[in-house]
């Protein structure tokens, strides 16, 4: 009966997810877990609970709330543009759905995939420098001011400074998805 009821509660949404055995089987979730998932992204939805999908506002709104020491909004940017594959300016359930698997169960090289798709901001297939440093202050403003040790300023440029020197193996200033996948891999 609980089945029946979590189904019949995904038909009445204006936004119904695919078929939960499609999400099943395109994601490494059971169709339980997909329901439970379902459920705390519906909640999480607060200006628009029926419509399904989350816009950057809402994503930032949420995702403040697990850095309230700092300042989240760029990084939240950033992660908001991973998850919205489709670039259309919302994160729907099965995006999330989809990022999530990768993340939490999917293969090392899923991983870096994703995690290369994350810092490659223009999506031009490399991570420059300053891509980089911009991802590296929206890690270091989130992780807001109160931090132990005390971070110097020159901090992000610094770690920016050490990927390079691992990551650019051939030294041309970019790294490429092969040069990122062969050092995370080390």
């Amino acid at each position: 009966a609980d089945t029946v009821e979590d189904e019949m509660e995904m038909a009445t949404v204006r936004h119904r997810p695919e078929a939960l055995e499609l999400l099943e089987a395109q994601s490494k979730f059971t169709k339980k877990e997909l329901q439970i998932l379902y459920r705390g992204f519906k909640n999480l939805n607060i200006p628009c609970p029926a419509s399904g999908v989350v816009n950057e506002e809402t994503f930032k709104e949420i995702y403040s709330q697990f850095f309230p020491q700092g300042d989240s909004t760029t990084y939240a940017h950033f992660l908001f543009n991973a998850f919205d594959t489709d670039h259309n300016g919302s994160v729907s359930f099965e995006d999330f759905v989809m990022g999530l698997s990768i993340l939490l169960r999917g293969t090392v090289q899923e991983k870096l995939n994703w995690a290369f798709n994350l810092y490659d901001i223009n999506k031009d297939g490399y991570i420059t420098k300053e891509e980089m440093l911009d991802i590296m202050k929206a890690i270091y403003d989130m992780m807001g001011k109160c931090t132990y040790p005390v971070l110097k300023e020159d901090a992000p440029r610094q770690h920016v400074e050490t990927f390079f020197q691992k990551m650019d193996k051939n030294k041309d200033g970019v790294v490429t998805i092969d040069e990122f996948i062969e050092s995370c891999q080390k």
